[in-house]
């Protein structure tokens, strides 16, 4: 059964060749073995038995991880995640299904480590929908090979991946852009040494220019007009609007009004009704 003396703990991924190297000196597992162990996790739940089962597998995670490294990401973090599917196929392994661990584990390792490239290769999620992911990794194998599509190359990529052909050219489009910056601070942080930003051309959905812009036009409209109008009062009624309607933070009474002219508070009241029906005239023609 399993050699005992080849049982170590693998070292951090922090020192990847180090790791790489313990990982690849676990013995393969026969297919005795490997039944015998995946029996006892299966039925038993035996952790050792798991244990030992992902560690006799890091060496196929390490190779699969490897055809992912064009895509500018830690080779290290790609590694971790294929572990992680490494672990969850482990964990749903049937022995009795009748075949090896490996071929079962291929389908969560990639799982895993496509969801990475797709969180991390860009800034913005590139693909999101299931014919958007199928697309982005074969379109980079086949883009290696051709370069920018003709049309017939599009549609023949289109029929083989099952998708439109208008699919096809959005994903091209998608991996050819540059992510940018939204607001660059300073002429360092541009690589052509000026300053780019797309923020004032970001849309707003919260706001509404022209009700904005349309509302502030009628401020200063109603505000002209109200100018003018009190401009066509005598000097004595100008005064008890002023006093009695714009000013806001002291209103003045009929009262006080009547007594500053030694007139009585409702001819104050006849006037500054009078004064009202001008106004009214005056900014309604």
């Amino acid at each position: 059964m399993i050699n005992k003396k080849n049982r170590f703990i693998i070292t951090s991924l922090g020192n990847l060749e180090s790791y790489i190297r313990s990982a690849n000196s676990w013995p393969m597992l026969s297919l005795e073995e490997e039944q015998f162990l995946s029996k006892r996790l299966y039925f038993d739940s035996d952790l050792n038995a798991a244990k030992t089962l992902i560690l006799s597998h890091l060496r196929f995670v390490i190779h699969i991880a490897r055809s992912y490294s064009g895509y500018g990401l830690p080779q290290a973090d790609l590694i971790q995640e294929g572990n992680i599917g490494l672990m969850k196929s482990v964990r749903r392994f049937n022995p009795e299904v009748g075949v090896r661990l490996v071929s079962f584990a291929v389908h969560w390792i990639k799982s895993e480590i496509h969801e990475y490239v797709l969180r991390n290769w860009r800034i913005v999620k590139i693909a999101t929908t299931k014919s958007q992911r199928k697309l982005f990794f074969n379109l980079r194998k086949t883009k290696k090979r051709l370069g920018w599509f003709n049309e017939s190359e599009v549609n023949i990529v289109a029929k083989e991946l099952g998708v439109s052909s208008e699919d096809v050219r959005e994903m091209e489009s998608r991996m050819s852009a540059q992510d940018i910056t939204i607001n660059l601070n300073n002429e360092e942080d541009s690589p052509d040494g000026k300053i780019t930003t797309v923020m004032p051309y970001l849309k707003d959905n919260a706001s509404n220019f022209a009700n904005l812009l349309e509302k502030n036009n009628w401020g200063q409209y109603a505000t002209i007009k109200l100018t003018n109008a009190l401009l066509g009062l005598d000097e004595r009624s100008r005064h008890i609007i002023n006093a009695r309607w714009l000013n806001e933070n002291n209103k003045i009474t009929l009262q006080k009004i009547a007594n500053d002219y030694g007139i009585s508070a409702e001819r104050v009241r006849q006037l500054e009704k009078n004064a009202m029906k001008k106004l009214r005239i005056a900014i309604e023609t």
